[in-house]
């Protein structure tokens, strides 16, 4: 069951890592976007909300990024789930009925 883990770990490495990772900078660029926005009608004596708004929400969307990233740990801990390597030698113990795959 080497192989399982091995295409577990690969998903895990080039799949759902980088999208965390897009999803992270997505919310950082629309802090920078909220931040050039406020800055740009602060300079001309215009109306900040929707520079506030962007940076409100970027910084919702990093701080969930983050709290995910920490509640998987600490349950990853607490319980010793191990999700950076799982065990997948159980899938060797499970037993199909006989005729489970004919007709």
């Amino acid at each position: 069951m080497d192989a399982a883990a091995n295409i577990m770990g690969r998903f895990t490495t080039y799949i759902i890592d980088p999208a965390i990772l897009v999803v992270f900078a997505a919310g950082f660029f629309l802090f920078i976007y909220g931040l050039v926005e406020f800055l740009w009608n602060l300079n001309e004596g215009g109306e900040n909300k929707e520079g506030k708004q962007h940076m409100m929400w970027g910084i919702v969307g990093m701080l969930i990024m983050i709290s995910v990233y920490g509640i998987l740990d600490l349950l990853d801990n607490t319980f010793g789930l191990d999700f950076r390597n799982p065990d997948v030698s159980r899938a060797n113990n499970i037993i199909l009925p006989g005729n489970f795959f004919s007709n």
